[in-house]
């Protein structure tokens, strides 16, 4: 075992740090003092940096540890400034990035193939190729912590509920015909989580059927009030479930997920996951797509829900700029995550420290990158969502305003002053206008963005 720290005691700001400038003489003779002796942060912040010093250095270790994976990655996929080049039309004159970027993500999570493309909308679109890749008429999908099965019978999810986008998608909630799951003859079930809000291992144990045919996991917490899984209990789950059914596939909701822990859920066992690529893997600058990957099968499979049958993986067309950022995001990746992982650790120690419910407590071991807070009424939330707008870099001058989102089963609130429309991995905030009132901070490109943040949000909460 080896550990990297690129960290000092002098990398943190603390409330005993200032840094101050000479006096710089002109020749007017007038004087320009130039002093730097306040904090940035307000107090509460100063005081939560303070103490997370052990926790950043450990998530700078992490960062080194990710960082290797993908650059070796990069290295033996032999990546060059030709795949750079992108293609247009059907994609047939591609100059093999699509082909090298497909490779270095699979050997990144740990998978057998991969299927990286800007032709996904969402991370739920990706999701839904997955599933339907999976899954026949008469199968039946069962959902832990969001696991779903395929069966005729209906029953509960693996994991609590899945995430609001997803219940159109399975027929949860009704599509108006226009073609979920459950149109299609396939059964859903939920096995429900245990008290403390974690997988029921108990229930777990008895909970495929014959004929169940896919369990869906949902690594992160979505608009529940729960635990994330780490990816030791995504493997723990797996060997459960196979050997209850050995022909039950697993997909994995890989969303908010990657990067967070050293490995990826293909590595414990699941037959696919999908995500998003203007979440955490693309590093805060791919500008729009998602991938699955998994068992080569099962990949091709999902292929041919995202195009038509018989077209397989080697086509669609990616500009160049787009594909150049698919690349750099990708190696970028482990550091904005791990910048995200510091921010989510800032906001539970200062929220904390004001009487607030949080989810993951503070300095508790991250799985993902999303940290819940406990508001209790609408108005706190509505509060809350406008300071993070007010503190972006782009639309600080907006307000947000809660209203019906499609795939939402409730009003939603965003805060999102994002470069990328919808890129939570670079700062952002959003919640449902319900009960408990818990907005859902995610991203952050560095710590510091979330320090100045929560400057704002302290003000008006």
């Amino acid at each position: 075992m080896w550990t990297l720290s690129c960290a000092t005691p002098v990398a943190y700001p603390a409330n005993s740090v200032r840094v101050s400038m000479p006096s710089v003489k002109v020749p007017s003779s007038s004087q320009i003092s130039i002093q730097h002796n306040e904090s940035p942060f307000v107090p509460e912040v100063v005081k939560a940096v303070d103490s997370l010093h052990s926790e950043f250095r450990a998530v700078d270790n992490l960062v080194a540890c990710n960082t290797s994976r993908v650059l070796k990655a990069f290295q033996n996929a032999r990546l060059g400034s030709h795949h750079f080049s992108g293609s247009t039309g059907y994609g047939h004159d591609e100059a093999g990035g699509r082909e090298a970027l497909d490779q270095a993500f699979a050997e990144i999570v740990g998978a057998e193939s991969a299927l990286v493309r800007s032709q996904f909308f969402s991370g739920t679109h990706a999701i839904t190729c997955a599933l339907f890749a999976f899954l026949r008429p008469g199968d039946e999908v069962s959902c832990y912590f969001e696991v779903f099965f395929s069966s005729i019978s209906v029953g509960k999810p693996f994991a609590g509920a899945p995430y609001d986008t997803l219940e159109e998608v399975i027929g949860k909630r009704d599509s108006n015909g226009l073609g979920s799951l459950k149109d299609f003859g396939v059964e859903y079930r939920e096995v429900p989580l245990a008290e403390d809000g974690g997988l029921d291992w108990d229930c777990l144990t008895r909970a495929l059927k014959p004929h169940t045919k896919c369990a869906l996991i949902q690594r992160s917490c979505g608009y529940s009030w729960r635990q994330s899984l780490s990816v030791n209990e995504i493997g723990r789950a797996i060997k459960m479930i196979k050997m209850q059914n050995p022909n039950c596939l697993v997909m994995v909701d890989n969303c908010y997920g990657e990067f967070v822990e050293s490995i990826e859920p293909p590595a414990v066992g699941a037959d696919l996951i999908a995500g998003s690529l203007i979440k955490n893997p693309g590093g805060t600058i791919a500008p729009c797509g998602g991938y699955i990957a998994g068992k080569k099968k099962w990949v091709e499979a999902a292929a041919a829900r995202l195009s038509a049958p018989g077209l397989g993986i080697d086509c669609g067309s990616t500009p160049g700029d787009v594909m150049r950022a698919y690349f750099q995001g990708l190696f970028l990746s482990p550091q904005m995550v791990g910048e995200a992982i510091k921010g989510a650790f800032l906001i539970a120690e200062v929220m904390a420290s004001k009487g607030y419910k949080v989810q993951p407590l503070p300095r508790v071991t991250r799985h993902d990158t999303v940290q819940a807070v406990q508001l209790g009424s609408r108005e706190l939330l509505l509060a809350f969502c406008e300071a993070v707008q007010r503190s972006s870099p782009v639309a600080s001058y907006t307000k947000p305003v809660a209203g019906s989102t499609p795939g939402y089963a409730s009003e939603v609130i965003f805060a999102d002053g994002t470069f990328i429309d919808g890129s939570t991995s670079e700062l952002s905030c959003d919640g449902p206008l319900r009960e408990p009132f818990a907005v859902y901070c995610q991203g952050g490109t560095h710590w510091t963005q979330w320090g100045l943040v929560l400057g704002e949000v302290l003000k008006h909460i």
